[in-house]
């Protein structure tokens, strides 16, 4: 196995939030819960990216950024309705996630 980080983001909502990140893409890998009604614990990936989702408070906190380097750019552009902005070092959109996370994705350089 390659090493590999994987950052974790804070959810509200787990379930929701595999929901929205799949309009990114990204496909649940499994879950897990220590028992019924406890917080949910998610991982989400798409190809090579992987991300933790956690309903346990001490976690994570909102308003993380994650860079996100993709192929299909434009195409995560329409999902959201957004225009590819023009930043120095390429091509790039921003999006937040339910709860308030920001995703910066960015163009592969080929």
């Amino acid at each position: 196995m390659d090493e590999q980080i994987t950052p974790i983001l804070r959810t509200d909502n787990a379930e929701g939030a595999v929901a929205w990140y799949a309009r990114l893409g990204f496909t649940k890998d499994w879950e897990h819960r220590f028992e019924p009604g406890f917080p949910l614990f998610v991982s989400i990936s798409r190809g090579p990216m992987r991300i933790f989702l956690s309903e346990h408070k001490g976690d994570a906190h909102p308003d993380t950024l994650l860079y996100l380097s993709v192929h299909d750019i434009d195409a995560m552009a329409a999902e959201f309705g957004l225009t590819v902005q023009q930043a120095p070092w390429g091509p790039e959109i921003e999006v937040r996630d339910p709860d308030g996370n920001r995703l910066r994705i960015g163009a592969t350089q080929r």
